[in-house]
């Protein structure tokens, strides 16, 4: 379980295989707490398991299904991730539920300066888009944000400085893909009414 409030960025220093199984290995931040093998980090979102660890690298498995869903696939060494490590109890819920389990990728269709941040436009991936709804919770590549406007196959998020210094979504243009993951509340919501449904 993660918060989707980014701790650091982390690079990435090797990525090796191919759509059967990668190996990702980054730059080990030293986060506030120890990390040791078996630990679960949020690289993107994407839940991953810490493999091997040494003071100044981590290294990952990403298996085929991770790699269907989201956009690890194309991580390449110098690549910069958003890195954050799992709740523990006791720990300040400070952004929303995030279960490092991606629902699909999207693509950045624009950013428009917009104040003291900007807005950006996104792709709705199918499937999801009654899970999309305005002032609800949404993951992208990790980050806690709030939907700020809906429309007919797209959705918006407005993100503010700090957003932007402290995340990856700071250096991302159009045509990129983010990893998606929609409010885990609203998918058990909606897996419960389409069962009452088919009843």
């Amino acid at each position: 379980m993660f918060t989707g409030l980014i701790s650091h960025s982390s690079e990435v220093l090797k990525a090796t295989g191919d759509h059967n199984g990668k190996e990702l290995i980054v730059v080990n931040p030293r986060d506030e707490r120890p990390l040791a093998p078996g630990d679960s980090v949020a690289i993107n979102g994407v839940c991953l398991t810490a493999k091997t660890i040494s003071t100044t690298e981590v290294s990952f498995d990403v298996v085929p299904e991770t790699l269907a869903r989201s956009n690890l696939g194309s991580l390449k060494a110098g690549d910069t991730v958003n890195w954050e490590q799992s709740l523990r109890v006791g720990d300040q819920l400070g952004g929303h539920l995030v279960y490092g389990h991606v629902d699909a990728t999207s693509e950045i269709l624009s950013i428009e300066p917009e104040g003291q941040g900007v807005r950006m436009w996104c792709s709705t991936p199918a499937g999801l888009e009654r899970l999309i709804v305005e002032k609800g919770y949404v993951a992208l590549d990790g980050v806690s944000l709030t939907v700020a406007k809906t429309a007919a196959g797209r959705f918006a998020i407005a993100l503010i400085p700090e957003t932007l210094k402290r995340t990856t979504l700071g250096r991302k243009t159009a045509g990129l893909s983010l990893n998606v993951e929609v409010d885990p509340v609203a998918r058990y919501v909606a897996a419960l009414l389409g069962s009452g449904r088919e009843r």
